[in-house]
C-alpha cells in the first residue's frame, strides 16, 4: 500500500511547511495567498514530500501574522476565500498530498468575539473563557510570568479592573483551556476543518494551553548568568524556569479529547509544537500512547549550537530512551528560527553541498521529517534593515536579535523576474534578498547538480527503502564531525554515515556493507574504511 493510502501514513512522512504570506502571490498585492499555493501545486508535488503543513490562514488582524486568530472558521481575505481553500485541498489530494493546517489553541486575537465578550464584564457567558486575575494589593500583576514577546505577560484591562494573561503579544490573550466550554469550542473548530477534509493539525505552542491554577511565580533559571547572555537570551523570559506558566499536567486529558476527535476520521494526524524547558520529555509525555497525539516536534535541533556529533546524536538518543512508545518528529528549520543554511554554516560560509547533506540527514533520522519552504533551495537568512522589519518580536529585540523576518522573505521562483517571480506588485511585504536570486527555483531547475534536484532525487530514492522510512535506529561511534547509524527493518538494514564538516573525513565502519546507488551523495569504501568528501554521505546495505 502506498504511503498516502496508509492510515499511519505519517510515520516516516516528509512534511513541507508553507508560510502562505511568502510562498506565491496570485493577485499582485505583495502578499502570498491560497490561489498562489494552488498555482504551484505541481512544484510542491515534484519534491516528493508526503504532506504540506500550512501556517495560519484564518481571519486575523495580523499583528502576529495569523497566529492571532479572530475567526477560526474562515479564511482571511488577504489569503482568499473558503472556496479557494477547498480548491487547494482538492488539488493536493489529487496529487496524493496530505494537508496539515496550523491551529492555535492556546490563545486568540483580542479582536475575537469570544474575547470581546469576555472583557465586557466578570459575569457574562464568556467571562471565564480567558485567564483573568485581580491585581496584587499594590496594583502590580498577579505574578512574575513574562511574555515570550517582551515584558510582563499580564495586561491590565480597565473595563474589568483585572489583568488578562498573554504569553505572547498583548493582542493575543490566552484562552482558559481549563474551562470545559472552551475545550468544547476548540474541538468544534477542529471538527469544522476535519469535516472540510483536512488530514490533520499542527498544534501551535500546545504546551502553552494550560497555566497553573494557583498562579505561582516561576523560579529563576538555575545557573543562568544574564551578564553572559546574548541574542534572545538577553530577554528576561529566558531568565526563568517555566514551571507554572505552561506544561501543566491537566493538558493530558485535553490531548486525549483531541485524539478521540481525530480518531473519528480515518487517517488523520496531529503533531504538536513543543517549546519547553524539558522539551523532549514533554514531547514524549504528549505522544506516548494511542490515546495521545501522533507525534510532536520540539526545538532540540532548531538552535545555533547543536550542529555537532554529540548534540545531534544526543537529542535523538534522548528521545529514544524516553519515548519507547512515542514516534518522534524532527526539523532543522521553520518560520521561527534563522534559516539552517546560515545558522549551521561551517566557518560562517553557507554551502550548497551542506544544504543537500542537511536535507538527507533530517529525512533519514527515525521519525517524521519537516522541511521549511526554501530549504530545498538552500536559502540563506536574509538581513532585513530595521526600517523594513515586520516582526514585532524582532522590533522588540533589535539590535541583539533581528527576530523572524529573515527566514520569512518571499520565495524566489525565478531570479530573472521582478520580485523573483513571487509577485507582480511594486513592493512585497518583505523584500526579496538579492542573494536569493541565483538560488531561485527556475535557476536550480536548470542546474542538474542543484540542491533542488538533489532533494527531489533523494526523497524519491528514500521512499523505496522501508528502513529509511519506518525502521528503527541505532547509532555507532564515529569521529567528531561525523555521524553514523543503522536504520533496521525486516526488509533489510541500511547503514547511514554523514560528514558534517567542510573537509574530507574517514570512518572505520563497525560492520561490512554494500554501497547503495541512486541517492546522490558521494563517498568511497575500501573494505570497512569509508572516505567521505566535505558534506558527503554514505548509504550501505548491511
Amino acid at each position: 500500500m502506498s504511503m498516502s493510502g496508509r492510515n499511519d501514513w505519517w510515520r516516516g512522512a516528509v512534511v513541507y511547511q508553507i508560510y502562505p504570506r511568502s510562498f506565491n502571490d496570485s493577485n499582485a498585492d505583495g502578499i502570498g495567498d491560497i490561489k498562489g499555493i494552488t498555482a504551484k501545486m505541481d512544484y510542491i508535488a515534484s519534491l516528493g514530500v508526503d504532506a504540506v503543513w500550512l501556517s495560519p490562514f484564518f481571519t486575523s488582524p495580523m499583528v502576529d501574522f495569523g497566529y492571532d486568530v479572530s475567526d477560526y472558521k474562515n479564511v482571511d481575505p488577504m489569503f482568499g476565500t473558503l472556496d479557494d481553500f477547498d480548491e487547494m485541498l482538492r488539488e493536493m489530494h489529487k496529487r496524493g498530498l496530505k494537508l496539515i493546517i496550523d491551529v492555535v489553541l492556546s490563545h486568540t486575537s483580542d479582536k475575537h468575539p469570544w474575547f470581546v465578550e469576555s472583557r465586557k464584564s466578570r459575569d457574562n457567558d464568556k467571562s471565564d473563557w480567558y485567564v483573568w486575575a485581580d491585581p496584587k494589593d499594590d496594583g502590580t500583576p498577579p505574578n512574575n510570568w513574562m511574555s515570550v514577546f517582551g515584558g510582563s505577560s499580564w495586561q491590565y484591562d480597565t473595563k474589568r479592573g483585572q489583568y488578562y494573561y498573554h504569553q505572547f503579544l498583548k493582542e493575543q490573550p490566552d484562552l482558559n483551556v481549563r474551562n470545559m466550554a472552551v475545550q468544547d469550542a476548540l474541538l468544534d473548530v477542529c471538527r469544522f476543518w476535519l469535516e472540510r477534509g483536512v488530514d490533520g493539525f499542527r498544534l501551535d505552542a500546545l504546551n502553552h494551553c494550560i497555566h497553573d491554577a494557583q498562579l505561582r511565580d516561576n523560579p529563576p533559571l538555575e545557573g543562568f548568568d544574564r551578564k553572559q547572555s546574548s541574542g534572545r537570551q538577553t530577554h528576561p523570559y529566558y531568565w526563568q524556569r517555566h514551571l507554572y506558566d505552561k506544561t501543566q499536567p491537566e493538558m493530558i486529558p485535553f490531548i486525549k479529547r483531541l485524539r478521540k476527535l481525530t480518531d473519528e476520521y480515518e487517517g488523520r494526524f496531529m503533531v504538536a509544537e513543543i517549546g519547553d524547558d524539558f522539551q523532549i520529555k514533554t514531547s514524549v509525555d504528549y505522544t506516548d500512547g494511542p490515546d495521545k497525539l501522533h507525534t510532536a516536534y520540539n526545538f532540540a535541533l532548531l538552535g545555533p549550537g547543536v550542529y555537532n556529533t554529540k548534540s545531534l546524536r544526543g537529542a535523538v538518543e534522548e528521545y529514544l530512551a524516553a519515548g519507547e512508545k512515542s514516534w518522534p518528529s524532527w526539523a532543522f528549520a521553520n518560520h521561527d528560527v534563522v534559516r539552517v543554511a546560515s545558522r549551521w554554516a561551517v566557518d560562517g560560509k553557507p554551502d550548497a553541498e551542506q544544504s543537500k547533506l542537511l536535507s538527507a540527514l533530517v529525512t533519514t533520522l527515525r521519525g517524521t521529517s519537516f522541511i521549511y519552504q526554501g530549504e530545498e533551495l538552500g536559502l540563506t537568512e536574509a538581513d532585513i534593515p530595521f526600517e523594513l522589519l515586520q516582526d514585532p518580536f524582532g522590533i522588540f529585540l533589535w539590535p541583539e536579535d533581528k527576530g523572524r523576518d529573515g527566514c520569512r522573505t518571499p520565495f524566489p521562483w525565478d531570479g530573472q523576474k521582478a520580485n523573483a517571480g513571487f509577485s507582480d506588485a511594486a513592493t512585497t511585504w518583505l523584500p526579496v534578498p538579492i542573494e536569493h536570486l541565483a538560488k531561485a527555483a527556475a535557476q536550480q531547475e536548470a542546474d542538474g547538480h542543484s540542491p533542488l534536484h538533489f532533494v527531489r532525487g533523494f526523497l524519491k530514492w528514500r521512499k523505496a527503502h522501508a528502513a529509511l522510512v519506518t525502521g528503527d535506529i541505532k547509532f555507532f561511534d564515529t569521529p567528531d564531525g561525523t555521524l553514523g547509524f543503522v536504520r533496521s527493518h525486516d526488509s533489510g538494514d541500511v547503514l547511514c554515515c554523514f560528514n558534517l564538516g567542510n573537509a574530507p573525513a574517514s570512518i572505520d565502519l563497525p560492520m561490512d556493507s554494500t554501497p547503495m546507488d541512486g541517492h546522490g551523495m558521494h563517498a568511497s569504501l575500501d573494505g570497512r574504511k569509508l572516505s567521505l568528501p566535505a558534506f558527503g554521505g554514505y548509504f550501505g546495505r548491511v
